[in-house]
């Protein structure tokens, strides 16, 4: 995908992997900073997932590293995902500190809201938006599936993307079905705090900051999904002049 080239052509060089921690439901990143992105498994079966110089991804620099991006092999993504997520360099305390659920429940408001990703938060989002339309890869009831989100994001006032679709790739495809005047949002811990995303018509970016590294590798480590990850904190960015800025 080019967003992810222009974002790693933005990256420091010579930055030396530190840690790499492949997490039941996150992978960590450390080098620069510490950076984190959903671990997600391609369709092989258990133990055919194979990642390239496994046991030795330390001794890469971390754009190296940041080239899994590009990989079609969904776990390599995911560690190339939380190299750059490691790489950029956000500050806390220039940034609002709220996360995704309250930005969604105040600008999704009586509006059109497509949500590409399944959330905790589903629930309290539906009582707020005029329409919720949920798309997921593998659909719950009351769901839709990836093949038909065509028929709905064209009609949202609000998108809001799920910063796992740079890991699968389907980012450049959904923002080609928003339409031109909706407002687009990327969210999860996945997102990469990164302006190059406000030049494909994101207005904002909700995401995670790590804090503690030694605390989100020691909980990542024992299976923490996020909501018991310690040592985060959400941080949420708006795209300087955007209706919503």
């Amino acid at each position: 995908m080019k967003i992810l080239y222009d974002i790693i052509a933005t990256l420091p060089k010579g930055v030396q992997v530190r840690s790499v921690l492949v997490g039941a439901h996150w992978t960590v990143v450390c080098s620069r900073n510490c950076g984190m992105a959903s671990t997600i498994l391609g369709e092989c079966a258990h133990g055919h997932d194979e990642v390239r110089d496994a046991g030795n991804l330390l001794a890469k620099k971390a754009h190296e590293l940041a080239e899994y991006a590009h990989s079609d092999n969904p776990l390599e993504a995911s560690i190339g995902m939380a190299a750059i997520n490691s790489l950029l360099s956000v500050k806390v305390e220039e940034n609002e500190q709220r996360n995704a659920s309250e930005v969604l429940m105040q600008y999704g408001e009586k509006k059109k809201v497509a949500l590409i990703g399944h959330f905790p938060f589903i629930p309290k989002l539906r009582g707020v938006a005029e329409t919720l339309w949920v798309i997921e890869m593998r659909p719950v009831e009351g769901e839709h599936s990836f093949e038909i989100a065509h028929k709905f994001i064209p009609q949202a006032d609000l998108v809001a993307i799920t910063g796992s679709a740079l890991i699968n790739h389907t980012f450049e495809k959904l923002l080609t079905l928003c339409n031109p005047d909706a407002q687009i949002m990327v969210l999860g811990p996945s997102t990469p705090l990164s302006p190059i995303l406000f030049q494909y018509n994101v207005s904002i970016l909700s995401g995670s900051l790590v804090v503690d590294e030694t605390a989100v590798l020691n909980s990542v480590g024992q299976g923490a999904n996020f909501r018991q990850v310690k040592g985060v904190r959400m941080v949420t960015i708006f795209r300087q002049g955007s209706m919503l800025s």
